[in-house]
């Protein structure tokens, strides 16, 4: 039966709307019988579906496995857990795809899907491919069979075999009410040192605070438990725990591309030379530092899906971006997971003479802008950034990275300008040595939206 989506819910890297006004239940049941469509004439047979804590979540996974049965998929039910879970079932499992029900780090009123596809992202024109098929009606049918599978035990079992820490460190972690929150008690319990629990019971009003630590507001909980009891560090998780969040014991934020140089140390030490991968909008920090250690870092796209991607392309080891969500395919199986990115910084501790706060007084110090989000159509910020890159591409004073955006290098540091793949706005952001330096290059960003005919915001 046709059905059609609203199609601001088809996004980039996953599906995503507002229930009960973009997305509804009927909605993500066409979703599930589309996909599993598509499954069943790529030759799979099963799914593996999660859910988040969210407070639709378990009403919109049992509409996702009606859609999936009625396609003559067998899906086998993981529950309540978060997304890297469900990335975790399907390799447990084998099976064939995993569909995770997840309004990730947005609002408690938003849900929707993270889906892989027979060890691969589903994202991008395979969304929209989703999409048509619904609209089309074009649809497989059959009688999938549905059973249930506890994997929590196995996950954090797997988990913690890769966890080596003998070091008593004292560590106040923020489950932030999300889907991570069972997952974190488990992992922790019997742990050396001592372990600070917060907001671990998963709750979908999320009443602590909004689930999501890039946001540097949403950790003031977590710098106060660190401040008030000597912690060594914080770390915090976001809505799914697929992303990280993490403070020293002086409660600096370690953002994401400081992280994946610490976590890059012992990874290039095991293998010399590989390729660490980072978003466009990374720190030139973590390139220098890259090249100290040994690698090769290579810069890509923003957006999970497209890092990993490119990680599998390349057979990279590790990659990461700014909004912190961490890949790690040494060891583990390329997907993002922040319960296992912060064990992996538990063993950086673990190896370290030094505390965290001395490791980051050592690290390079540069001077930047946050990342600023500014209005832009939909219909419109595209095609500015093509002009950009038009306008770039005879400079022969700056060096241009436009595989993303446009990211213009020059003696001062650098500057981006980048169309969000999800929201009508462009993405800014500028990085100098020094204040003068940084004062030249917000300069140059506001001439170069000027000359396209906007006006920038205020820097």
């Amino acid at each position: 039966m046709a059905h059609v989506l609203h199609s601001s819910i088809l996004r980039e890297y996953d599906i995503r709307g507002v229930v009960g006004d973009t997305l509804h239940a009927a909605d993500v049941t066409a979703i599930g019988q589309a996909f599993g469509t598509i499954l069943v004439r790529d030759g799979g047979t099963s799914a593996a579906v999660g859910y988040d804590g969210r407070l639709s979540s378990p009403e919109l996974a049992a509409a996702l496995v009606d859609g999936l049965t009625a396609a003559g998929i067998d899906v086998v039910r993981t529950g309540l857990g978060p997304t890297p879970m469900l990335y975790f079932a399907t390799h447990h499992l084998g099976t064939d795809a995993g569909l995770m029900i997840t309004g990730s780090h947005n609002p408690p009123d938003f849900n929707g899907l993270k889906i892989v596809k027979q060890g691969k992202t589903f994202f991008g024109a395979d969304i929209q491919h989703l999409g048509d098929v619904a609209r089309a009606g074009d649809v497989a049918t059959g009688q999938g069979r549905a059973r249930d599978a506890v994997v929590l035990e196995d996950y954090v079992a797997r988990l913690r075999r890769d966890l080596v820490l003998r070091k008593p460190l004292r560590v106040a972690w923020d489950a932030g009410n999300g889907a991570a929150g069972e997952a974190l008690v488990r992992l922790v319990d019997g742990l050396p040192g001592e372990h600070i629990l917060l907001n671990e019971t998963i709750d979908g009003n999320f009443p602590a605070h909004h689930p999501d630590p890039t946001v540097e507001a949403n950790l003031d909980q977590l710098k106060a438990v660190v401040a008030a009891d000597g912690c060594d560090l914080g770390v915090a998780f976001d809505g799914d725990g697929d992303r990280i969040g993490v403070i020293d014991g002086l409660g600096r934020v370690i953002w994401g591309d400081q992280l994946l140089c610490l976590l890059a140390r012992p990874v290039l030490r095991d293998h010399p030379g590989a390729t660490i991968i980072a978003d466009v909008k990374t720190s030139q920090v973590f390139f220098e530092e890259i090249v100290r250690l040994g690698g090769a870092p290579l810069m890509w796209k923003t957006g999970h899906s497209h890092i990993k991607s490119k990680m599998a392309e390349l057979g990279a080891p590790l990659a990461g971006e700014m909004s912190a969500h961490i890949f790690f395919k040494d060891r583990y199986y390329g997907y993002d997971d922040a319960l296992y990115a912060a064990v992996r910084l538990l063993n950086v501790l673990e190896d370290e003479d030094a505390a965290l706060t001395e490791i980051m007084d050592a690290m390079p110090k540069t001077v930047s802008t946050p990342e600023i989000r500014f209005d832009c159509p939909d219909e419109r910020k595209f095609q500015m950034i093509a002009d950009l890159q038009d306008r770039l591409k005879d400079r022969a004073d700056v060096t241009v990275h436009d595989m993303d955006g446009v990211r213009v290098q020059s003696d001062d540091g650098w500057w981006l300008l980048r169309a969000s793949n999800t929201q009508p706005v462009l993405v800014a952001r500028c990085e100098a040595a020094d204040e003068a330096g940084l004062a030249r290059l917000k300069a140059a960003l506001a001439q170069a939206i000027k000359d396209c005919g906007l006006a920038p915001p205020d820097f």
